[in-house]
């Protein structure tokens, strides 16, 4: 017979100092995941040290500013990434799925943003969780797409170096070399959404 404290769940809770804050450090502040962009550590002449930071909600995508006193006490927010593959689109739902257990995941639009013109079938993507519950996608830097419309560049053109809109296989429009042709594979950072190589 099972106690009822052996099948009690503990929360895991991570304390950090404000001394260990770095760039990418996740913490929990007022009850919500945050990530650190900036920091500085500041010894004024007089006074306490501080820790300066630049945070950005996970959630809400809010970025606020926020001071810790030198040594104090932060709870370090428990963001697990899992590897999960891009399947399909249903609807307004994009599915992704854990290749070991077969289990899915589905995210609207909405959750995803402007980064659905970067997702492809087949794709493997770093979905953040925090407490269950996906927070944020992250995306393969480079991305390798086919160009399904563009104007036909013209002969002589190419020694200027000029660009011309074209449209890819996942209905973005990114800005290529007037070489590029339909058909072509080009390689695209998904974080700025410009251009890099032929593939």
């Amino acid at each position: 017979m099972r106690t009822p404290s052996s099948t009690a769940r503990f929360l895991k809770i991570y304390a950090l100092s404000s001394n260990d804050i770095k760039v990418g450090t996740n913490l929990e502040v007022d009850g919500a995941p945050w990530r650190v962009l900036e920091f500085l550590h500041v010894k004024p002449g007089k006074g306490a040290a501080f820790v300066r930071t630049k945070l950005k909600n996970y959630i809400t995508g809010n970025t606020v500013e926020k001071t810790f006193r030198a040594g104090s006490s932060i709870d370090q927010a428990d963001v697990v990434k899992e590897t999960k593959q891009f399947t399909y689109k249903d609807g307004s739902q994009f599915v992704f799925m854990d290749l070991n257990t077969y289990e899915e995941s589905r995210l609207g639009e909405s959750e995803i943003g402007d980064r659905t013109k970067w997702l492809k079938e087949g794709m493997d993507c770093n979905l953040l969780l925090w407490n269950g519950k996906v927070i944020d996608v992250d995306l393969p830097i480079t991305v390798k797409l086919t160009v399904t419309d563009v104007d036909p560049g013209l002969k002589g053109d190419t020694a200027q170096g000029g660009s011309k809109p074209a449209t890819l296989d996942t209905g973005a429009v990114v800005n290529v070399p007037l070489f590029v042709n339909i058909g072509d594979e080009i390689l695209v950072d998904t974080r700025t959404g410009q251009y890099m190589s032929r593939a």
